[in-house]
């Protein structure tokens, strides 16, 4: 019955994708846990790349069933613009399954999360603005609207109605945006109901009877550790929970099936979006890491903050996720580089911290502190096994995994599927 869970280490976009791609033929279902299209994987196969924001990445794995759970928000347009593209490309998507209780993304939430953006100003979060956090908001005021409701019309029309009561108010008298109305959003959504069935489902009880199968179930995370609602840096956070816990309240698998959570973190840190960022860099090396490592949003397009490695962050994923095993993407991009600053603690006002600061004002005035090592100049793209490796490209992933607490199974050294070194088998 292994059930696996897959999450980033940082702040996203750590190569989860390529994680889960890597797992290929092992695994039989991979489930979406958390999220909506707030986040993306983008999952290079040969001369073809694949940029997934709904869609879990198992997606593009012959005979593996792709599942978006229960965790998840949907925006159901975005779900068949994706659909139509892979099947446009030639991927089979008959497999999907959709939870019949994730809930979906209605217009009045889309708008309000742009508007609500706008009216913060300075104090914006720096969210994408598909309405994410307001159908999170309604999920938890137990006003939101979930895929089963949309067969049924009377029911549906009922929580519309409900949800704008308020909705409407908040967009009209705060906002001065004009609010849709009930029968507006109940047609949109209802428009769907007939294509979208066939994907429907209780995932939960499809997964546990997969799990009884001795079958894989893997669970990816969108977002990440650090964008957690819970654990991350609140309020610069999702909407959801991206932890290994998530796992398990997004899917309806229990915890006692998990048996190994593996960590995706990069050769170094990247950010979107608004927040605290102790290793970010405003300089040349920050703009190297941009361009060589072609740090650019799957979503959104938004160029990333770059920033130097930092152990204190991944040693705080490991812990709070139970991780087993970590993925290190991207050390490829760091070749060409002289000196490699790596932190390994923080300073507060004169105060070491060497594990995350629990007041979110000593992280904001986190200064790391780093312990320098060398660089390498070698091409590393091809390098198949740990030996093939520079010796200083090797200490520094020794490095990073003495102070991160488990070990670093994989090390990935391009973006293609095949571009990885194994020191240990994920399975």
């Amino acid at each position: 019955m292994p059930a696996i869970v897959i999450v980033g280490a940082q702040w996203g976009d750590e190569g989860k994708g390529k994680a889960t791609d890597h797992l290929g033929s092992q695994v039989d279902y991979v489930v979406k846990f958390n999220g909506g299209n707030n986040a993306g994987h983008t999952v290079v196969i040969g001369d073809e790349k694949y940029a997934l924001h709904l869609l879990p990445s198992g997606i593009l794995t012959p005979g593996c069933t792709p599942v978006i759970g229960n965790g998840v928000v949907v925006d159901i347009d975005v779900l068949f613009q994706e659909i139509d593209g892979l099947e446009g490309r030639g991927v089979d998507t008959s497999r999907l399954k959709l939870s019949a209780n994730a809930h979906v993304i209605a217009d009045y939430n889309r708008t309000i999360d742009k508007v609500t953006e706008r009216f913060l100003g300075s104090r914006r979060i720096g969210t994408t603005g598909r309405g994410i956090g307001p159908t999170y908001a309604d999920k938890m005021n137990r006003i939101g609207i979930r895929v089963q409701d949309l067969f049924d019309e009377k029911i549906l029309a009922a929580k519309v109605e409900g949800a704008l009561e308020l909705k409407g108010q908040i967009l009209t008298k705060i906002y001065n945006r004009r609010a849709p109305s009930v029968e507006q959003t109940v047609e949109e959504l209802r428009s769907h109901a007939e294509r979208l069935a066939p994907y429907v489902c209780d995932t939960g009880l499809l997964l546990s009877q997969a799990l009884d199968r001795d079958e894989v179930v893997l669970m990816e995370a969108g977002q990440a550790t650090l964008l957690d609602v819970d654990h991350g840096t609140y309020p610069f956070v999702t909407s959801s929970s991206a932890i290994s816990a998530g796992a398990c309240t997004g899917t309806g698998i229990p915890p006692t099936r998990i048996d190994q959570v593996i960590a995706i973190a990069k050769a170094y840190t990247t950010r979107v979006g608004e927040g605290p960022f102790p290793t970010e860099l405003h300089d040349e090396n920050g703009e190297f890491l941009r361009k060589a490592g072609w740090e650019y949003g799957t979503t959104t397009g938004r160029p990333r903050r770059c920033g130097w490695m930092d152990t204190v962050i991944t040693r705080y994923a490991a812990r709070v996720n139970g991780v087993t095993d970590f993925v290190l993407t991207k050390l490829d991009t760091l070749t060409g580089l002289a000196e490699l600053p790596v932190c390994v603690a923080y300073d507060v006002d004169g105060v070491r911290h060497d594990e995350m600061p629990v007041n979110q004002t000593d992280f904001h005035h986190a200064v790391p502190v780093y312990e320098n090592l060398p660089g390498w100049s070698e091409d590393i793209s091809g390098c198949r096994s740990f030996e093939d490796l520079p010796k200083a490209a090797q200490a520094y992933v020794e490095f990073v995994e003495e102070r991160s607490g488990a070990r670093i199974s994989v090390v990935g050294v391009g973006p293609e599927r095949e571009q990885a070194v194994v020191r240990h088998p994920l399975r």
